[in-house]
Order: C-alpha cells, then sequence, then structure tokens
C-alpha cells in the first residue's frame, strides 16, 4: 500500500467519524401519529429514566431579590450552561459552566454537595422538604415535571416533530383552561425512544416570546458510572454544613405558622413535610407561599416598590415577571410579612393574601429534625 492510499483511508475514517453525527443531526425528525394523551403518559413515565448530555437555558426573568434570594436572578435571568448526568432523582451531577471555572451540584441519596471553583468551598445539605429553585430545575425534564405533572390532557395538544440534540423528538403544547393561570402556553419535545423532555418553553399569558426555554443541545439515553458521583474534596477548600437550606426550609421548619388547607379555591399540596410553608394549585396554576422574617422581608419590599411596574393590591405591593407573579404582605406589628410567588393572575394573587390572614399560629419549631 502506497503512502497516498493510506492518507486517502485515514482521510476517508476521519471524514466518516466526523460525519456521521453531523449527518444524524441533519436528518428529518420522525412523522409519529401518536395521539397528544400518548405523548403525555410518555413524558410522565420517563420521570425514572436515566440521561446525559450538554443543556442551555435562557431566561428573561429579572427578578427583584433580596441578598438571601440572589442566586434566583442569574438562574431565571440569564443564560446557563450545564453539564449533566442523571441516573435516578437521587442519584444525579450537575455542573454550571462559566468562564472562569465551574459550580458542581451532585445529589447523593438524602444528601446535596455543592462545590464552587472560583470561591474553592464545599457546601454539604441535607434534602430538604421544600427549597427555593436551584440549577438542576433548569433542566427539561425537571421543569416538565414541574408544570406539567398533574396538567390534564384536555389542555393538551400536538406540534409538529423536530430534531433536538441528533434525536427525533415529538412535540407537545400544553395550553391551561384555568382563568387564574399567567402562563399563555408550554412548548415541550420530548425524545420519541425514552420520552424523556428534551426542549421545553415557557410563555407568559399575551406573550409571543418565551420568558424560560431550556434545551439538549447534546444527549445520550442511559446511566452513567458511578464514579461521576463520587465527589472528592479538593485540597485547601472550605467545608461548609449549614443547618437549613436556604429561607424556604428555614421558614417551613421554624415559622410559628400553619397555612389553611385553601387559599383562592387552590388546595394546599398534601405533602406531609411541609409545615410554615405551602404549595397550593397543580399544573400551570400553582403558588408558593412563605413566611419571611423581619430582616429578610423588609429589603425585598423595598426592591418592590422601588420597580416600576410594581402594582398596589390590596394585601401588598405585586410585581408580575413574565409569567411569574410575586406579592409580599405585612404582617401585623413587624415588617415581615408572607412572600407568593407562582403562576397566577394579580387578581389571584391578592385573593391569597387574603386568605392567609387567617394562617393558624403554632409554637416554633425547636427542633433540627
Amino acid at each position: 500500500m502506497t503512502s497516498l492510499h493510506r492518507w486517502l483511508i485515514v482521510a476517508l475514517t476521519t471524514a466518516l467519524a466526523i460525519g456521521t453525527p453531523l449527518t444524524l443531526r441533519a436528518l428529518p425528525a420522525s412523522d409519529s401519529t401518536s395521539t397528544p394523551a400518548e405523548r403525555l403518559d410518555q413524558l410522565r413515565a420517563s420521570v425514572n429514566e436515566p440521561y446525559s448530555g450538554y443543556v442551555e437555558s435562557l431566561g428573561t426573568l429579572q427578578l427583584p431579590v433580596a441578598d438571601e434570594l440572589n442566586e434566583l436572578g442569574p438562574l431565571f435571568g440569564e443564560r446557563t450552561r450545564m453539564r449533566v448526568w442523571w441516573n435516578d432523582p437521587t442519584l444525579w451531577r450537575v455542573d454550571r459552566l462559566t468562564a472562569t471555572g465551574e459550580e458542581d451540584l451532585i445529589r447523593d441519596g438524602n444528601a446535596t454537595t455543592q462545590w464552587e471553583y472560583e470561591g474553592t468551598k464545599i457546601t454539604h445539605t441535607r434534602e430538604p422538604a421544600v427549597r427555593l429553585p436551584r440549577l438542576s430545575d433548569l433542566l427539561p425534564p425537571e421543569l416538565a415535571r414541574y408544570l406539567l405533572s398533574d396538567v390534564d390532557a384536555a389542555d393538551v395538544s400536538a406540534l409538529s416533530s423536530d430534531r433536538i440534540a441528533g434525536r427525533s423528538a415529538l412535540g407537545l403544547r400544553v395550553t391551561p383552561s384555568d382563568a387564574r393561570s399567567s402562563v399563555e402556553r408550554v412548548d415541550v419535545w420530548i425524545d420519541e425512544a425514552s420520552g424523556i423532555p428534551l426542549r421545553l418553553s415557557l410563555f407568559a399569558a399575551g406573550s409571543s416570546n418565551p420568558a424560560l426555554t431550556s434545551t439538549f443541545l447534546d444527549f445520550a439515553p442511559g446511566a452513567s458510572s458511578p464514579e461521576v458521583f463520587d465527589f472528592r474534596h479538593p485540597r485547601g477548600s472550605t467545608v461548609e454544613r449549614p443547618q437549613v437550606v436556604d429561607v424556604a426550609d428555614a421558614a417551613n421548619r421554624f415559622a410559628p405558622f400553619r397555612p389553611p388547607p385553601t387559599v383562592a379555591d387552590l388546595p394546599r399540596s398534601p405533602a406531609r413535610d411541609l409545615r410554615g410553608v405551602a404549595v397550593y394549585g397543580d399544573g400551570l396554576t400553582q403558588v408558593l407561599v412563605i413566611p419571611l422574617w423581619d430582616d429578610i422581608a423588609a429589603p425585598l419590599r423595598n426592591q418592590l416598590l422601588d420597580t416600576q411596574t410594581v402594582v398596589q393590591l390590596t394585601q401588598g405591593p405585586a410585581l408580575s415577571v413574565g409569567p411569574l407573579g410575586i406579592l409580599l404582605t405585612r404582617f401585623l406589628r413587624s415588617d415581615g410579612g408572607w412572600l407568593i410567588a407562582g403562576t397566577v393572575t394579580a387578581e389571584t394573587l391578592d385573593q391569597v393574601a387574603i386568605d392567609l390572614r387567617g394562617a393558624r399560629i403554632t409554637p416554633p419549631q425547636l427542633s433540627n429534625s
């Protein structure tokens, strides 16, 4: 074999290795005849399916946040790039990739480890009953699980198939029929083979542009090696083990309130571990209520009042940020108040606040359990 022949073989092999993935991505999507209800069932059945890949999310929600809530701003108002390995809901790893390093979030059982490269800081926490949104919640499968787990099949229609991350993806559109919802629609495409959501876009009522989109740029079904989740402390790093994860966890465990079973005709979530914090409604009509102490509520209230688009409802300052509505009440004789946030209209937020005025006061939780 001549030298020229050998180089031709190398060139051909290289072209095949590079060209095959590009060819797969260029293939047309499947023309599936499955019904919207069947696609929704396939999506729901994928909740425990393992996968890995590269995800990019883009949010346009500019949230007013106090110090204890400042991590929410970048999550929902910026572009976020993530590498994910997901074996099941209790064993996964999500790395946020930045220009200067990365932030790793690893869950193993009931424990979560966060590694901040720039600050060389490790934070170990337990998995709480309720918490504020975090990095892993931006993944298309997690967004779909939260938003679409309880939707009515009557609210679902089919979208044209697409090719996402080299995979044939079946489209679904969810349009809420509940007039209290502030969501126009949710468009989601699921992997035809596994049912795992590959792309999701959330639209606010009256808007033609998505408020939040998350999509896989690279995707592979199947479990990852256990070594991926084996985090070892880098030399010189500091380690923290806080007793509470965030303000929602702290309020749920220690705030002396028990929210009522129903607000604005929305039933409270039956989760047994919810105490001072409550979640009401389901699907695309959900509200989270958190009692805030004075030192957290006061600066957040000031930020709300300084926002140009704030409106004064009967129960306090309110703000609509895309499909997300926010209202902060004031407790009698204190600067604390109920933080009410959810995908509902301003009128619904106000009614929730009115119904919360009768929240039962109980002795504070003294146990760390």
